[in-house]
């Protein structure tokens, strides 16, 4: 390919993205493509094995469907599947308009990543906290289709963080793939991990480059696997300059009442339950949450499965899997509120029946 032909190539495949996107391409692809046409040109290959990598900065999402589970045990395949892909290709017009790429579907989840540009180096973090906060506004559209199909609620948590990363493909010529590599990857799945269902939270380092843009909620103090300190999250809560806001997802704020009913509980490590039964208090419910005692004090995030008795219904809840999201208390006397975050339709209904009918004074449970 001669030094003509290279230009005339190049120049269209410019304005056919300049077409498509609404902008030009940024200079790092820009240099990529001039050394993939000259390399075709001399009949090599487009990426020799020592330039396949680079260092780079990107802000990477991480977002996962919660209440999946409930699905998958209530529903057929084909409604499954017909829901998800729902959900996934809304997501995907969302973070294709944002520039984003979706590196992969990981089952319920999905993994995104927006690569950085010298030209506007804190565009990248801007596009990703935007998209996942238009992802949440969708989620919340969706959800209202979903009543009125009366289909269990689906909603996501999602995490975002930025940092350098080595980029590049990796593999035999038979199979390659576009890879990152990194601490960031990790982090932002931790984050994610940490969000409540409709939050979206962010590292401090993508709050820094966004500062100006986003608005958030208070800096909160984290465990993060693999790090030895505590790092600092934020919630976005929407772009004031856009009018745009995530959805609030004020589940836990429900009608509530008093109860005295004994809970048995499990943690969760991981995705498995401890083989230890330990006991405790619920002393209040609502249709989505409790606060409970224990003669133990557990981390805000801690996972836990309950069971408990509704007593005058004769049900006992099981398989009720919560978050705690506050713990308080000395002397071997502790309150913990909980948040469900997954369990079956007819323990939800049952919940909500229990709840409702202690509130119109018909019944008592103390």
């Amino acid at each position: 390919m001669t030094r003509p032909l290279e230009r005339d190539a190049m120049r269209i495949i410019q304005d056919v993205v300049r077409e498509a996107t609404g902008k030009g391409l940024p200079a790092e692809a820009r240099q990529r493509l001039e050394r993939l046409l000259r390399a075709i040109g001399r009949g090599s290959s487009p990426e020799p094995a020592e330039q396949a990598f680079s260092a780079r900065e990107v802000t990477i999402l991480f977002a996962d469907v919660r209440g999946f589970s409930a699905l998958v045990a209530e529903y057929p395949t084909e409604v499954v599947l017909r829901v998800l892909d729902r959900c996934f290709v809304r997501m995907t017009e969302i973070i294709v308009r944002h520039y984003g790429t979706i590196d992969k579907f990981i089952g319920d989840a999905i993994m995104v990543i927006f690569p950085g540009d010298a030209t506007a180096p804190r565009d990248h973090a801007r596009r990703a906290v935007l998209c996942a906060i238009e992802m949440q506004i969708a989620m919340h559209e969706l959800r209202s289709l979903e009543g009125k199909e009366r289909l269990p609620d689906l909603y996501m948590g999602i995490g975002i963080s930025t940092g350098q990363v080595m980029a590049g493909l990796i593999g035999a010529e038979e199979h390659r793939a576009f890879t990152l590599i990194g601490e960031e990857v990790n982090i932002a799945a931790r984050i994610e991990a940490l969000s409540l269902r409709g939050q979206v939270l962010m590292s401090e380092t993508t709050y820094d480059h966004c500062r100006d843009f986003v608005q958030v909620g208070e800096p909160v103090g984290v465990h993060v696997k693999g790090r030895s300190h505590r790092m600092v999250v934020r919630e976005a809560l929407g772009i004031p300059a856009l009018g745009k806001a995530v959805p609030r997802q004020d589940v836990r704020k429900s009608p509530r009442v008093q109860v005295r009913l004994p809970l048995e509980y499990s943690l969760m490590e991981g995705k498995t339950v401890a083989a230890e039964r330990l006991q405790g208090l619920v002393h209040d419910l609502g249709y989505h949450g409790a606060l409970i005692e224990l003669d133990r004090k557990h981390e805000t995030r801690s996972e836990l499965k309950i069971a408990f008795d509704l007593t005058f219904l004769g049900f006992r809840a099981v398989d009720v899997y919560a978050r705690v999201v506050s713990a308080r208390g000395d002397g071997g006397r502790f309150l913990h509120g909980l948040e469900f975050t997954s369990l079956d339709a007819e323990t939800q209904d049952k919940i909500e029946l229990f709840v409702q009918m202690l509130l119109q004074g018909d019944y008592h449970a103390l």
